[in-house]
């Protein structure tokens, strides 16, 4: 078994392919790909690398390698199954792959923000494989948690592992271009990793990210169409003393620009990632004239908020 990552470690590299879809290197990747063709979990610890491989497993994980390289597809929509915050999810192009940061605030329970114990209402905008929701319904067990999303494909991948995770009473998944379908619901937490890639760099992007769902990526000329409704109407779905995490990764710096009045909190992960703000009810209460500005037209459902 070591043999074969091995040797698929050394295929990957030499490939000069893109990571970050779950993984951030050709030896983690080729382990994911060999151990799957196999049959055997990621998780089983380190005794699984000294198996021995029969010639059909052996030719099975060199046929992933293989199409790994050839086609560019992720090795995540490969084995059709990845990770997050410890929890395993079903994934195809349907969704996009998990890989937020915010999987290590889930773990933390969004300490400091929020007392934990307080929270029964959580929502997850732009849900995609239902990967945040899920989480955090394990991390808040007296919480019921809304999961909305536009793409009915992605709300039935998320149906699949909400279903896995056996989370049906509490994970209810919703039809909704970002609030529209939510009725006057309010929340404790309201967290997404919203589409936040700008027209000029949805085009740049290296092969691998082609292969998953345009809307979960693409948000308009400068990344902020998502962004913008999340921050105009949140506040409106908040109980008192709830939070807004929104993550925007590399557009942070075009956030900053378009709101340079709006006190964002800009939280730091020891696992690494960025781009994350934090606003409470209250400033989101208080700052709304800074939220208004002229009318914003929302995206259509090419463009509007997908995720995961």
């Amino acid at each position: 078994m070591g043999e074969l990552i091995e040797r698929g470690t050394r295929r990957l590299a030499r490939a000069r392919l893109a990571y970050g879809h779950g993984t951030d290197n050709s030896r983690d990747e080729a382990a994911a790909l060999v151990l799957h063709a196999v049959g055997l979990s990621p998780l089983g610890g380190a005794s699984v690398y000294s198996r021995r491989v029969g010639e059909a497993g052996a030719e099975r994980a060199r046929a992933l390698i293989e199409r790994r390289i050839a086609e560019r597809i992720p090795a995540a929509y490969l084995t059709g199954r990845t990770w997050f915050a410890g929890l395993e999810m079903r994934v195809d192009p349907r969704v996009l792959i998990p890989r937020s940061p915010l999987a290590e605030l889930i773990e933390r329970r969004f300490a400091p923000w929020i007392a934990a114990a307080r929270v029964r209402r959580v929502l997850d905008i732009g849900t995609g494989s239902g990967c945040i929701a899920i989480a955090c319904a394990k991390a808040f067990p007296r919480a019921r948690v809304d999961a909305a999303d536009i793409s009915e494909d992605a709300l039935a991948v998320a149906r699949l592992n909400v279903r896995r995770h056996r989370l049906g009473r509490r994970v209810r998944l919703v039809a909704s271009d970002h609030f529209r379908g939510l009725a006057r619901r309010r929340y404790d937490i309201i967290v997404s990793n919203p589409p936040y890639v700008s027209a000029r760099e949805i085009g740049a992007l290296p092969p691998e990210y082609r292969h998953e769902p345009k809307q979960a990526l693409a948000a308009g000329r400068d990344g902020l169409d998502s962004v913008r409704v999340i921050l105009r109407e949140a506040g409106a779905h908040l109980l008192p003393g709830g939070i807004l995490v929104v993550e925007v990764g590399d557009t942070e710096g075009a956030v900053r620009r378009a709101y340079p009045r709006l006190p964002f909190t800009w939280l730091h992960f020891e696992r690494g990632g960025g781009g994350v703000f934090l606003l409470t009810a209250e400033v989101l209460m208080d700052c709304g004239h800074l939220l208004c500005g002229p009318p914003q037209r929302r995206p259509r459902s090419t463009s509007g908020v997908s995720r995961r």
